[in-house]
């Protein structure tokens, strides 16, 4: 923990969590401590996270003035927090009512704002006020829980005297995707851990000018990402895209399943759109739904290629290559479904990322750029070619399986232990279809009009390589070159994979 003074000589707190750029992020609550957001679903491991513990709260000092607990005035404090970070703009992100804190300060700082990120967002800032009516109707989503009853008629209760802290606990099995063991604890530390006077002040009369707010948000240039809970009633997805309106270049992203602490719901599906989306390098696009991250080297005007990851990859297993190939190439890399900062939803197999690898391709205009593709990767893409031929330019399969049922069959595969760069369905999707693959897959391979080179690892490889010799002498232009190195050639021996697919023409 390290602290500042702040404008009117409180002194602040602040806990500095994880490596890489600095996040400022902004507890809500209201006014609750810090320590609720916990490695916001390991996004600490993508970001070194600054988490402001709010005056009065944590370890912060309680000020001297209680008004300036309101909303307003803490706008101040986070601009005296990047002046001692020695920031000259910062990426921020504000969850629940620090929503409107983060909003008010892009709206007073807009050139201070690098990129902005509101999670579960508090609206009031720019008057968007969420009715009681549309936050029982959200409710609903639980009826056929087992303790929906219950909690609905407790919710029922709650009047203008109510204590604040009674109405948090009434309503806390609404605010998560589950009301399982790890929310109720959740909630349990949610009632100690707020200043629960401080709360009270943060929205007190005067704290919006929602049309002044309005006006100056005008002004900010920095990207903005809303991520709303699917089952949160405030705001409601519908809600969260009616803010984002508010801002010149703010993108919303819907987290399935999740409530108002979706970290808490499923910490992959929240840190991945946010890694993302603060990722310079990282770019996203929706085909079918899903939100597909990828990368982009080298000059836009230059002739289009495709970069398409192996099972269990991403797009940045392919940077080496992708950088050397970016001299005269446009190069994109796509992470699937399933797979690096792409949406982790099935369902899955070859055919469906034959089917999303179509769609990206149209998505962003790619119809005939050369495509160069690996493993489970390189049989989307040749599914694909045999789907819609001339889509596809040149293509490259580096040690794409050929679909001939598996014998022995693959028994079903046990998760290993801890983190993943995939989401364990996909490996029992395509174990499925590679034991008892559709015959269409190899006896289709002669509608592929496109230039193919097939790329084989050789006797280190688990693929048999005499079936990959096969598929290339039924394709009408196929040809086949090995690199004895195994599975891995485009990583264990990039110089000649490069110097391969470069005298093929990519």
């Amino acid at each position: 923990m390290q602290t500042f003074t702040t404008y009117d000589g409180t002194e602040l707190a602040y806990d500095v969590r994880g490596v890489g750029e600095p996040l400022v992020c902004l507890p809500g609550g209201p006014m609750r401590d810090a320590t609720y957001l916990g490695d916001l679903g390991g996004l600490d491991t993508r970001r070194s996270l600054i988490v402001l513990h709010l005056r009065g709260t944590g370890a912060s000092a309680e000020p001297a003035d209680p008004a300036s607990y309101r909303c307003d005035r803490q706008v101040a404090d986070v601009e005296a927090l990047r002046l001692h970070l020695g920031l000259e703009r910062v990426d921020l992100l504000g969850h629940s009512a620090s929503g409107n804190l983060a909003t008010l300060y892009a709206a007073a700082h807009p050139e201070r704002v690098r990129s902005l990120v509101l999670v579960t967002p508090g609206t009031r800032a720019v008057g968007i006020d969420i009715t009681d009516e549309e936050w029982d109707k959200a409710t609903e989503v639980f009826a056929d829980e087992p303790w929906y009853a219950e909690a609905r008629a407790a919710l029922a209760t709650i009047g203008a005297d109510t204590p604040m802290a009674r109405a948090m606990e009434i309503i806390a099995p609404f605010a998560y995707g589950r009301w399982d063991e790890a929310a109720r604890a959740h909630a349990a530390a949610g009632l100690t851990e707020r200043h629960w006077d401080a709360a009270a002040a943060f929205h007190a009369p005067g704290a919006f000018d929602p049309g002044t707010t309005r006006a100056a948000l005008t002004a900010l240039t920095a990207p903005v990402l809303i991520l709303a809970g699917e089952y949160d009633g405030g705001p409601t997805p519908a809600r969260a895209a009616e803010l984002a309106g508010h801002f010149p270049k703010a993108e919303v992203v819907v987290q399935r399943g999740a409530g108002h602490f979706p970290w808490v719901d499923d910490a992959g599906a929240f840190a991945r759109p946010v890694a993302a989306f603060l990722d310079p390098e990282v770019r996203t696009v929706t085909v079918d739904g899903v939100r597909l991250a990828y990368r982009v080297w080298g000059d836009e005007d230059a002739p289009p290629v495709v970069l398409v990851h192996g099972r269990g990859g991403s797009s940045a297993d392919w940077t080496r290559i992708a950088e050397e190939l970016a001299t005269d190439r446009r190069v994109y890399a796509v992470d699937l479904r399933g797979h690096g900062q792409s949406d982790w939803t099935g369902p899955y197999g070859f055919d469906v990322f034959r089917d999303e690898l179509r769609g990206f391709l149209k998505a962003l205009d790619l119809g005939g750029a050369d495509v160069v593709a690996h493993s489970m990767g390189g049989a989307a893409a040749y599914l694909l070619a045999m789907d819609e031929p001339g889509l596809i330019g040149r293509l490259v399969l580096e040690e794409a399986p050929v679909f001939f049922p598996l014998d022995p069959p693959r028994g079903r595969a046990a998760r290993p232990e801890g983190p993943l760069g995939l989401d364990w369905d996909v490996v029992l999707a395509t174990d499925a279809q590679l034991n008892d693959p559709d015959p269409a897959w190899r006896e289709g391979l002669t509608a592929i009009t496109s230039p193919t080179l097939i790329l084989a690892g050789g006797a280190a490889s688990h693929l048999a390589q005499e079936r990959l010799s096969w598929m290339a002498d039924r394709l009408p232009e196929g040809h086949l070159v090995t690199i004895g190195t195994g599975h891995e050639i485009h990583a264990s021996r990039p110089a000649e994979f490069l110097t391969v697919i470069r005298e093929f023409g990519i």
